[in-house]
């Protein structure tokens, strides 16, 4: 049996060619125009040598030439290994290494921070969206001769591999397959929603493609569907407002910080958005006050889910047609179980508190390379998520905490440890420790508390300029504090339930 995600894309092209795939502005690629340039990417791929299976990163922001070398990637059978483009140039190395990617296709924008990480790696770079099908560009790429099929890849093959930070030591790539992501995209996704003419289903893509929200909820639950997805790389209130309109656009999804942005917009007039019929949000929990006003300004329901990289990501989800309850993840999508387990791995009934586990065709297949760590996450039959919750006598399930001491910031994962180890490679640093602390729009920022070494002099800007050239843009710490000493229990571990 052969199962490529890249099919949902050939398939939209055969049946749909010459409707709008992906809109930027005034740029519009046809699903035709997709497919042969996703082709020509395929042959490129394979004329440099790239194997089914070898691994390809990607460093693009929200351009069309993310979903041009995402499916071509698929359809030369390699795995797409996208990185976070707020990435330090430390850090793309030790992806494009761990993940022993044999190319990373970055855009010029990124283009000092991805040769720095590809030369310190040995993995070649291709430039894409510089405009002209210059030597040596995605570009030059796409205008190959077009492979013929797609690569015959069995369903549990790697289709990609998402990095997802971990409490101790470097971040780890879960292995998702083409089933895992097909089955996310073209039958969970759509169950969420009610049918849409396709002619009408229009989805903004403002949440990151490099990121697994963004990637298969807009962009490939999209052209599974057959519709289009208009781009806006950077989230703006205004320019979001803009193409809601402009491009009446019917699905809007984003992290709650986005619908805290919009809510607040200071907007020169009304916009019309008649057309926004479905509204989607995760990452973090949203605010039950931001999510009614919302609903309240523009007479569209928002839907809150719960997923992780590890789960493709949707794992459960609030649903229409179902008693809406505050504060709650939802139920459990098709095709998904979920419980709560106590520290024996035992199922507690509903109302008790214990750790939240997932099993069903969403988990991966495992963290590439990670062993260990697949034994913690992957055991019994489930996977381990790290949050704590219940699920009430509807099934319905809610998060109260968080079992390791991960910070969300505006929807992504910040993981103390590893900004710690940055803090203790500070020469003036004795001791660190990271912590989130409340924030009215991110959710959560990240707060640093430092004692430095005796003689040693360091400022608090000092300390977060450090980590601002080590780590990418949403993990340095934004708030310093430096103390005389951090508080210890008895036997001499941080406690950073004082701290917070």
């Amino acid at each position: 049996m052969s199962l490529n995600l890249g099919t949902i894309l050939q398939a939209a092209a055969a049946e749909r060619p010459r409707h709008a795939a992906i809109r930027m502005d005034d740029r519009v690629l046809t699903y035709a125009q997709l497919d042969r340039a996703a082709r020509g990417v395929a042959t490129a791929l394979r004329e440099r040598g790239i194997q089914p299976g070898e691994k390809v990163a990607l460093l693009v922001p929200n351009v069309p030439e993310f979903t041009i070398a995402y499916f071509g990637i698929l359809y030369a059978g390699a795995a797409v290994v996208p990185i976070n483009v707020l990435a330090a140039a430390p850090e793309v190395a030790y992806f494009l290494a761990d993940a022993e990617a044999r190319l990373l296709i970055a855009h010029p924008f990124f283009a000092n921070v991805a040769q720095a990480g590809a030369d310190e790696a040995g993995v070649p770079l291709v430039l894409a969206g510089s405009g002209d099908a210059t030597p040596g560009t995605l570009e030059e790429m796409q205008e190959s001769a077009p492979v013929a099929a797609l690569e015959q890849t069995p369903p549990g093959q790697t289709a990609v591999i998402l990095y997802t930070s971990g409490t101790t030591g470097k971040p780890k790539g879960a292995e998702l397959t083409h089933s895992n992501l097909f089955v996310n995209c073209a039958f969970v996704v759509p169950r969420l929603i009610a049918p849409q003419d396709p002619d009408e289903f229009v989805a903004m893509a403002t949440l990151p493609l490099f990121h697994s929200f963004g990637q298969t909820c807009i962009q490939n639950a999209t052209i599974a569907r057959g519709g289009t997805f208009t781009l806006l790389p950077r989230f703006e209130p205004k320019k979001a407002y803009e193409i809601m309109e402009r491009d009446r656009v019917s699905l809007f999804a984003g992290v709650p910080t986005m619908y805290f942005a919009l809510l607040h917009h200071e907007r020169e007039r009304d916009y019309d958005l008649r057309a926004l019929r479905y509204c989607l949000t995760g990452g973090a929990p949203m605010p039950v006050e931001v999510m009614s006003a919302f609903e309240q300004r523009f007479g569209v329901q928002v839907l809150e889910g719960f997923g992780l990289s590890e789960t493709s990501p949707v794992a459960s989800f609030t649903m229409l047609g179902k008693p809406r309850k505050v504060g709650s993840i939802g139920w459990p999508v098709w095709g998904v179980e979920m419980g709560v387990v106590d520290e024996h791995d035992n199922l507690l009934p509903d109302g008790e508190r214990g750790e939240i586990v997932i099993r069903g065709h969403n988990v991966m297949k495992g963290y590439w390379n990670r062993p260990d760590a697949n034994k913690e996450a992957l055991k019994n039959g489930w996977f381990h998520s790290g949050d704590i919750g219940y699920r009430d006598a509807d099934g319905c399930y809610f998060i109260v905490d968080r079992k390791k001491d991960m910070i969300l910031r505006g929807g992504f994962n910040v993981y103390p440890r590893e900004v710690e180890e940055v803090l203790y490679a500070h020469p003036a640093v004795a001791e660190a420790a990271v912590v989130g602390i409340p924030h009215d729009s991110h959710g959560e920022e990240v707060k640093a508390v430092v004692a430095l070494k005796p003689g040693q002099q360091a400022s608090e800007q000092d300390l977060v300029a450090w980590c601002k050239e080590r780590l990418a843009a949403y993990k340095y710490p934004r708030v310093v504090q430096i103390v005389e000493a951090l508080p210890k229990g008895p036997t001499g571990k941080i406690l950073k339930r004082e701290l917070r």
